[in-house]
């Protein structure tokens, strides 16, 4: 993510740099940087909620596959409700 938010700043202060140097009016070249910098918040913001939400749903995946090992283990021994007595209770 890092990377990302370097670009985002490196373009935030370049495009502005290369407006000036090609002729545009300051006001044009710090309305760019102001929306590219927008633009960049934005997209941190929007990656760091995916990330996130892909750790949440990595973190139940696992738990969810360890539950299947816990609870599978006691039917596979023949775990049930009467497993004491061999005959049902009316």
């Amino acid at each position: 993510m890092s990377d990302v938010v370097r670009w985002g700043a490196f373009s935030c202060a370049l495009v502005p740099l290369v407006l000036i140097i090609s002729g545009a009016s300051w006001l044009g070249a710090i309305g760019a940087a102001a929306g590219l910098a927008a633009v960049t918040c934005a997209c941190r913001v929007l990656l760091r909620q995916s990330e996130r939400t892909a750790a949440r749903l990595r973190t139940r995946a696992l738990r969810g596959h360890r539950d299947r090992r816990v609870y599978s283990a006691p039917s596979a021994h023949g775990g049930g409700r009467h497993s004491d007595r061999r005959t049902p209770v009316d």
